[in-house]
């Protein structure tokens, strides 16, 4: 997943969206002042705003979507105080939107219906780390970045990095994965229970209060259901975590290949060889120049690349890395170009991470569709390499990179916002591979979630009676359709 910030603000539209029709923005709520007060009783009036900046502030993710502003933000500091106010505007029929840090692609957090944002970032507290269990249970303020520092003195850590330093509680909700997932999965393998706040207030343990065992039989598997709902059933306030020890020993490789298909070939062939890779990623040939550009990398090429990790004890690294390079080579690829220093190795995932700031600084005014299909390795040279030949021929700007060990890669499609005819080229690249991956029995979206960019796939993905399925399920949580209105389905 691509490193995230807050963009520059652009132009806000209230209550308006290009993917909304004008009955649902006629649903939009206002909210009395009787409704503000309550509110402010319950987390004081400075933990209330209805400042514009701030509900600017609420009202854009890294999205290419249009900026949208809630009427209120509020800021509960408890569990308690999220579910006062949750029973507050389901009481008034308020609509309710979950906000983390707001580093999303798929505008989840606007709110297309107006209503209260429920900023989570004051409930930032570890609430324990059970280490000789290596479980933890955070709120919704930690980040992934502030709980691996929390942990480093217990030789413990959470690998899921989806390269943004996102909430953790969010990352839950949107089953976020990134460039560990390989070795250690995604979100959703690594969430033994959650506290969710349901849209009138009540308080549920998806797995029961304060229960953490490994494996379970009991009842349905509500803790998967609420992993990458998208705040559409109701608020995560607290995750607990599957945790790990820390690696002896962690190295990192660069290989430059010939061709795209020859490095996603030996990926594949790494994999099936099972080596146990912690991180196996692509960047293509304009990738890499972008990134050597933008992140001052020195005596790499600008050839398609895959970065490689691996970590265990001294002896299987050496392993690992001999049986891995030996396919590269044959597979036309170059020896490896070892990072071996902490530094080293930082410098080079940072360079990865900030993938997307690269590519947008290769046109810095355009906008950008990231793609985030996702496949059975055996398609992803396939599916790779026909996306490279449909971005060549539409003429458009576009990098791919990819969380290859795990069939998922992103393409960041840029196009000048002021041309008709790139914008719609752009949205038909993204559909295009939307489509391809679906033709070849993968996913529209394999970490970055639907939100209001991907309902369109969903209906064909999952089909008409799951379709169905889901909506019940929506309506049983939310009745009203107040939770995070108009996403997902």
């Amino acid at each position: 997943m691509f490193l995230r910030r807050f963009l520059p603000v652009l132009p806000i539209t209230r209550f308006a969206h290009n993917n909304q029709s004008a009955s649902a923005a006629a649903r939009v709520v206002s909210i009395s002042d009787k409704v503000v007060d309550t509110l402010k009783g319950i987390v004081g009036s400075e933990n209330l705003s209805q400042n514009e900046s701030v509900r600017e502030h609420h009202g854009q993710d890294e999205s290419y979507h249009s900026h949208l502003i809630p009427e209120l933000v509020v800021f509960p500091r408890s569990v308690e105080q999220v579910s006062e106010c949750a029973s507050v505007c389901y009481s008034n029929s308020i609509p309710m939107i979950p906000f983390g840090t707001g580093t999303g692609l798929e505008g989840g957090i606007l709110p297309l219906r107006g209503g209260v944002t429920f900023n989570l970032m004051k409930m930032d507290q570890v609430v324990c780390v059970n280490a000789d269990d290596f479980d933890g249970t955070v709120e919704p303020g930690v980040t992934r970045k502030t709980f691996n520092n929390y942990l480093r003195d217990l030789g413990l850590w959470f690998p899921v990095d989806p390269g943004a330093d996102a909430s953790l509680c969010g990352m839950a909700a949107t089953s976020a994965s990134g460039t560990n997932a390989v070795r250690y999965g995604t979100m959703r393998e690594n969430i033994l229970n959650l506290e969710v706040v349901l849209p009138d207030g009540r308080i549920m343990h998806t797995a029961g209060k304060g229960r953490r065992s490994r494996k379970t039989a009991a009842g349905y598997n509500l803790t998967n259901l609420f992993v990458g709902s998208e705040g559409t059933l109701g608020f995560i306030t607290q995750a607990t975590l599957r945790l790990y020890g820390v690696p002896e020993a962690t190295v990192a490789a660069v290989c430059h290949f010939p061709s795209v298909r020859a490095a996603v070939e030996a990926t594949v062939s790494i994999l099936q060889a099972c080596i146990p890779v912690a991180r196996i990623e692509f960047l293509d040939e304009m990738q890499m120049k972008a990134s050597i550009e933008y992140s001052k990398l020195q005596d790499l090429s600008e050839l398609p690349t895959l970065f490689l990790e691996f970590n265990g004890s001294e002896k299987s690294l050496e392993e690992q890395a001999k049986a891995a390079g030996e396919i590269a080579v044959s597979h036309g690829g170059s020896e490896f170009k070892w990072a071996k220093e902490h530094s080293e190795r930082n410098k080079l995932w940072a360079a990865r991470h900030n993938a997307l700031y690269a590519a947008r600084s290769l046109a810095p005014n355009c906008k950008c569709i990231i793609t985030d299909v996702a496949v059975p390795i055996s398609r992803l040279p396939e599916i790779i390499s026909a996306t490279k030949d449909d971005i060549k021929k539409s003429e458009l700007l576009a990098t791919i990179v990819g969380h290859v060990g795990d069939g998922n890669f992103h393409a960041c499609i840029l196009a000048d916002p002021n041309s008709t005819s790139d914008m719609d080229k752009m949205k038909e690249l993204a559909n295009r591979a939307a489509e391809r991956a679906l033709s070849m029995n993968g996913t529209c979206t394999g970490e970055h979630g639907v939100g209001i960019g991907k309902r369109h796939h969903l209906s064909k993905q999952l089909g008409d009676v799951t379709i169905d399925v889901l909506r019940s399920v929506k309506k049983m949580f939310d009745p009203k359709d107040l939770m995070n209105p108009g996403k997902v389905i």
